[in-house]
């Protein structure tokens, strides 16, 4: 699956990081550190939502989120996902899910730790995954 960089900045992936921990960091929460178990749940969704052509927290086999993290060897106690498709920039995806209730009360749930941002692109749009937790 096509995934992008941009010049100087880094993956899309980290700059959703970095973003989103300058979110946590202006409302009082810690940062969150990239955890590569997450990381692997969260791109593992967003390549699954352009291979098989869906948008959606659950995924046409049934695996929600948390079957998902706990597939890819994170062994939770608490966690979150946020997705999105179409927005072309992090700073873009980041304004969205800051605009949204359910999406920015994970951005800043500050008993999340850990962090995994996946980004698949389809025909040039993106398709993107936050997987937050707390072992």
């Amino acid at each position: 699956m096509p995934r992008s960089t941009t010049p100087g900045g880094g993956t899309l992936a980290q700059q959703v990081v970095s973003l989103t921990n300058a979110e946590r960091a202006k409302n009082g929460c810690g940062a969150l550190t990239v955890d590569s178990q997450l990381q692997a749940a969260a791109q593992g969704h967003s390549d699954d939502m352009v291979a098989r052509n869906f948008f959606d927290h659950t995924n046409p086999s049934g695996k929600n989120p948390g079957d998902r993290i706990t597939a890819a060897g994170y062994r939770w106690s608490t966690y979150g996902e946020n997705i999105a498709y179409g927005q072309r920039t992090p700073a873009a995806v980041m304004s969205a899910w800051m605009n949204s209730s359910g999406h920015r009360a994970n951005i800043l749930n500050c008993r999340f730790k850990n962090i995994g941002v996946g980004v698949t692109l389809k025909s040039g749009t993106p398709y993107w995954t936050q997987n937050f937790g707390t072992r």
